[in-house]
């Protein structure tokens, strides 16, 4: 029940990042978007924090706003694995990916925080 609760909290961040990021963008159904909502959470269980490991010195240097960057370009994985497997989920540039991982991350916070743990 909870990794179905953090999906569709995903689901829903990503969904307002569509909504509201210029240059991130999704066209279908709903049920395949559960589907780059999954790939989103893989992603960032297995590929963010080896990617955060090798890059732990300039997120230290710049006082973990590099962090966002890394938080962006799984953001652009995501689109990039989600458009090779035939959905339409893409992510048009840098800025986009950056400012959608934002949004994507505060929404998710927020929502974490309204909804219950299931503990």
């Amino acid at each position: 029940m909870r990794f179905l609760l953090r999906l569709l909290i995903t689901a829903a961040a990503l969904w307002v990042a569509v909504k509201i990021v210029p240059g991130i963008s999704y066209t279908g159904d709903w049920l395949p978007f559960l589907g780059v909502a999954l790939i989103f959470g893989l992603i960032n269980a297995f590929v963010r924090p080896i990617v955060k490991l090798f890059t732990l010195p300039i997120i230290f240097l710049t006082l973990g706003l590099f962090a966002l960057v890394v938080n962006g370009l799984m953001l652009w994985l995501t689109s990039w694995l989600s458009t090779g497997l035939g959905f339409q989920f893409h992510v048009d540039g840098c800025f986009s990916a950056i400012l959608g991982a934002l949004v994507v991350s505060i929404v998710s916070a927020l929502l974490s925080m309204i909804l219950p743990d299931g503990d």
